[in-house]
C-alpha cells in the first residue's frame, strides 16, 4: 500500500511548477531581496486583491517576501491559509504591512494609508482621479514615494495591458448591468435587451471603439441588442467591424447626430479613456435630459472623470442615482463585481513586472530609465509630481520624469 500523502491537483500543480522555478532559474547574484506588502482594502468595497496565492509562490521562489494584511483575500475568497501556504507572511498589523519596500494596493491609496508609508517605497495602485486629492499628493511628494498608477502601465508595445484586461471586463459586465437596470423589478423601463419575436430589441449607444467599447459591443450584440457605436479614431471603428467580422452602425462623434440617436436610446454606455488625464466629457447634461424616462447611463470613464457630464462617482453599496428621470451607474471599479476573475488576471500581469522592479531594487530609477512603459504610469518621483494632469488640477509644479532620469544618469 502506497503511504505517500494524497494531494489535489491544484496543489501537486502548484509545487510543481514552483519547483522547476527554483531548478531553471537562473537569479542574479547582485539581486537583492524585495520586500512587498499587501495591506486589506478599505475604501468603495473593493473586493479585489493585487496578487493570487500562484502569484505568492513564484515571488516567493525568486526570494522575494510577501506580508499580506489578515483578510485581505477575503473579497475573492482567498484565504490567509490559501496565501500563508504559497509562502506569504500573513499578519493582522497594518503597519507592519507598510514597512515593506513596495505596497500594491487593488484599490487607491487613502490619505490614512498615506500616513503608513516610508521615505523612498514604491506604491504600485489604480490612480481613479476623482478619489485623488492634493492632501495625499502632497503626502506622496513629502515621503518621496514612487507611485505608480497601475491603469497607465504600458507593455513593450505600447498597449496598457491591466486597463485592457480591466476594460475588457468592464464592457461585457456593463452590457449585463444594463439589462439588470431595466427591469421592472430595478425600475427600468421594463425592456428586455434581445427583444422578442414581433418586439423590437433594447437600443444601447456605445461611446468609444477601443478595448472596453468592443467587449461592450460583443455582449450587446451576443444578446440581441441594436447598437450604435461613435469614436472620432475611424482606425478603431474599421478594426472594430474586422474583428465581429460583420457591418455595424457607427458614426463618428457628430454632437448633433449623437444628440438624435440618444432620444431613442435604451442605453448609453461611455467608454472613451484618455491616455494621461481626465475622459473628454462627449455627452452633455441636455442630451441626458431628452433621453427617454428610467433609460439607463453607465459611464466606464468615471475613474478618469467621467465622458457624461451628468455622471458622479457611486459605490457598490449605493451603485445608482437618477438625473433628469435617467439611471446612472457610474462604478469605477466595476470590475470588482467579479473580484475573482479580476483578481486572477491583474496578478497574472503585476508579478511580470514586480519581478523587473526586483531585479534593480536597489536602484529602481535605471529601471525607470530603460523602461519607458512603467515610467509614463509614475505620478510622483522623488519628491516631484510628475503627473502633467495632476500638477495642474492641484496646482503643483510638474516636473518631468524623462528630465529627473536624464539629470541623474
Amino acid at each position: 500500500m502506497s503511504h505517500h500523502k494524497k494531494q489535489s491537483f491544484s496543489t501537486f500543480f502548484s509545487e510543481g511548477q514552483y519547483a522547476t522555478q527554483l531548478e531553471k532559474v537562473d537569479v542574479k547574484k547582485s539581486n537583492s531581496k524585495l520586500t512587498i506588502g499587501i495591506p486589506k482594502e478599505i475604501i468603495i468595497e473593493e473586493k479585489r486583491i493585487s496578487l493570487v496565492p500562484h502569484s505568492i509562490r513564484t515571488l516567493v521562489g525568486y526570494g522575494h517576501i510577501v506580508t499580506i494584511e489578515s483578510g485581505a483575500g477575503e473579497g475573492s475568497f482567498y484565504s490567509d491559509s490559501d496565501y500563508a501556504s504559497a509562502g506569504a507572511e500573513i499578519t493582522k498589523d497594518t503597519k507592519k504591512v507598510f514597512e515593506s519596500q513596495m505596497i500594491l494596493k487593488s484599490a487607491p491609496i487613502t490619505s490614512k494609508e498615506a500616513d503608513l508609508l516610508k521615505p523612498g517605497q514604491i506604491l504600485i495602485n489604480p490612480l481613479q482621479l476623482p478619489l485623488m486629492s492634493k492632501e495625499i499628493l502632497l503626502k506622496l511628494q513629502s515621503k518621496q514615494v514612487t507611485s505608480i498608477a497601475t491603469e497607465y502601465i504600458r507593455n513593450e508595445d505600447g498597449g496598457f495591458p491591466i486597463l485592457r484586461l480591466m476594460s475588457e471586463m468592464a464592457g461585457r459586465l456593463a452590457v449585463i448591468t444594463a439589462s439588470e437596470l431595466l427591469s421592472n423589478n430595478n425600475g427600468g423601463r421594463g425592456i428586455l435587451i434581445g427583444g422578442a419575436p414581433g418586439v423590437p430589441p433594447a437600443k444601447i449607444v456605445i461611446l468609444g471603439a477601443g478595448v472596453a467599447g468592443e467587449s461592450a459591443t460583443k455582449a450587446a450584440i451576443n444578446l440581441g441588442a441594436s447598437v450604435r457605436i461613435f469614436d472620432n479614431d475611424i482606425d478603431k471603428i474599421a478594426r472594430l467591424q474586422e474583428n465581429l467580422g460583420r457591418p455595424l452602425h457607427t458614426s463618428s462623434i457628430n454632437p448633433e447626430y449623437l444628440a438624435y440617436q440618444l432620444t431613442s436610446a435604451d442605453v448609453l454606455i461611455g467608454a472613451i479613456h484618455s491616455k494621461l488625464g481626465r475622459s473628454p466629457i462627449i455627452v452633455t447634461n441636455e442630451m441626458v435630459e431628452k433621453m427617454k424616462p428610467n433609460s439607463v447611463v453607465i459611464d466606464l470613464t468615471i475613474d478618469q472623470g467621467g465622458c457624461i457630464e451628468s455622471s458622479r462617482l457611486t459605490s457598490h453599496e449605493k451603485p445608482t442615482f437618477t438625473y433628469e428621470g435617467v439611471t446612472h451607474y457610474c462604478i469605477p471599479n466595476v470590475a470588482s463585481k467579479v473580484a475573482r476573475t479580476s483578481s486572477q488576471a491583474l496578478s497574472n500581469i503585476l508579478v511580470g513586472i514586480i519581478l523587473k522592479i526586483g531585479e534593480e531594487s536597489q536602484n529602481i530609477k535605471r529601471l525607470l530609465y530603460r523602461k519607458k512603459g512603467l515610467r509614463g504610469a509614475v505620478y510622483t518621483y522623488n519628491g516631484y509630481s510628475t503627473n502633467a494632469f495632476l500638477s495642474k488640477r492641484f496646482e503643483q509644479k510638474f516636473t518631468s520624469l524623462d528630465l529627473i532620469l536624464t539629470s541623474e544618469q
